[in-house]
């Protein structure tokens, strides 16, 4: 028996779960896969990895997931499993299944942030604006006190002094109507000093540089994106929101694993703007789905978000189409902040600026991976490169939970994909 099979067993009181049945065999997907070899990586150990997937969906925590992994370039697992709405643990026994597919957008969250910071690099890269350019440049209305000091590379560096967003004031409503977006976060209280703490702005940023780009360039940032990105690598999805036609394709989140308790709710009710339960309300909500939040809701698949990771580990180039220059992406995963204790999430990080960087000993892409750069979303979602390993991976999850001690099972995961890969060297 694995040792973590221990925290499985024992079905949990008050428990959210989904139902999972023996046979995972017809709710999996498989897609066009390099043998492991040819990568020089061996089938049992990528065969293992599958299985550390396979074993977290078992938890009963997660809908429906995809993993994607490649190495050298070629995709060495590209697969889909579970449902993408009507297996949730509030769903009926006899609501309609449908399953995950591998091209399936799944909501990446604040894995978001990777992809808008990406945006400010290529229009720094193009010249349109540069990162030390203080926002008041663009947006005149924070062109008063502290707040005129702000600049770009504060905000991708989560040092804008601006992490939260006033108490109840997300309201989706407000995607439709940007001028008001910009005199709500004219009324955040700034708690330091530009550039003086690290503290994650899980939405604020995202917001205020969505806004500079929509003042720089005359385009939304979606339209951008898409212009950058989507249009020359050729991704059906991966952008903020999608198109009204495309909005039940989109795997249904759903808010899993034990209660929340007491002393974590405010917290996480400080950090997104809303309590976690409303955060999976409004997901759910076509106006989220279809609007834009930079900071929280491109929607993907593991394998274009994969496809991405792997442009930027080849430093901006993908199947010979390239979107960013080499220097633009070394400026984006260079070392911003060491080992800072974050004072939104409460943990010391390694960042750059738009990266999650990781490092010897701690880091959310497993040990021995200091020159790994990505992002995590909301609970569950991962996508990173590792360069010493030679590859990029994407995991997407719709189940959400909060408090569960098979999270084992997710490092598990991202240990056993460490182990498939070693790094050269």
């Amino acid at each position: 028996m694995d040792l973590l099979d221990v925290v499985t067993l024992p079905a949990r009181p008050f428990s959210r779960r989904c139902p999972i049945p023996e046979d995972l065999g017809p709710l999996t997907r498989v897609g066009e896969e390099v043998p492991a070899r040819e990568v020089g990586a061996t089938p049992e150990a990528v065969g293992d990895a599958w299985e550390a997937a396979q074993a977290l969906y078992r938890t009963g925590l997660y809908p429906g997931m995809q993993l994607c992994i490649r190495c050298d370039g070629a995709v060495v697992l590209d697969r889909a499993l579970g449902h993408l709405r009507g297996n949730g643990p509030d769903d009926p026994e006899d609501a309609p299944k449908v399953p995950v597919e591998l091209d399936s957008p799944f909501c990446l969250y604040s894995a978001s942030k990777a992809i808008t910071a990406m945006v400010i690099h290529k229009l720094d890269e193009e010249g349109l604006l540069h990162l030390d350019d203080r926002v008041c440049e663009y947006i005149p209305e924070f062109d008063e006190g502290a707040r005129r000091y702000i600049t770009l590379r504060h905000v991708m560096g989560h040092r804008a002094g601006l992490p939260n967003l006033p108490k109840d004031s997300v309201d989706l409503d407000l995607l439709e109507d940007p001028d008001r977006i910009v005199r709500l976060l004219c009324d955040v209280p700034r708690q330091s000093r530009p550039g003086q703490r690290f503290a994650y702005h899980a939405v604020t940023g995202g917001f205020i540089l969505g806004e500079v780009v929509r003042r720089a360039t005359g385009q939304d940032i979606r339209s951008v994106l898409d212009k950058q990105v989507i249009e020359p690598l050729g991704f059906r999805f991966m952008n903020y929101g999608v198109s009204p036609d495309q909005v039940d394709l989109v795997a249904d989140d759903a808010l899993t694993g034990l209660p929340i308790h007491r002393l974590v709710e405010p917290l996480a009710e400080r950090i997104l703007g809303a309590t976690l339960d409303r955060v999976i309300e409004m997901a759910l909500d076509p106006r989220f789905r279809t609007g834009i939040i930079p900071a929280a809701n491109v929607m993907a698949s593991a394998r274009e978000l994969c496809a991405w990771y792997q442009c930027l580990l080849n430093e901006g180039e993908l199947d010979g189409v390239r979107v960013y220059e080499p220097k633009t992406v070394r400026h984006a995963v260079n070392e911003h902040s060491y080992f800072e204790f974050d004072m939104t999430l409460l943990v010391p990080l390694r960042h750059g600026l738009g990266f999650m960087l990781g490092s010897q000993w701690v880091s959310p892409w497993g040990l021995a991976t200091p020159r790994a750069f990505g992002h995590v979303g909301l609970s569950n979602i991962f996508g990173w490169a590792d360069p010493d390993r030679r590859i990029a991976v994407a995991l997407t999850t719709s189940g959400k939970p909060t408090a569960s001690p098979e999270i084992a099972r997710l490092v598990q995961l991202i240990a056993r994909i460490g182990d498939a890969f070693p790094p050269l060297g």
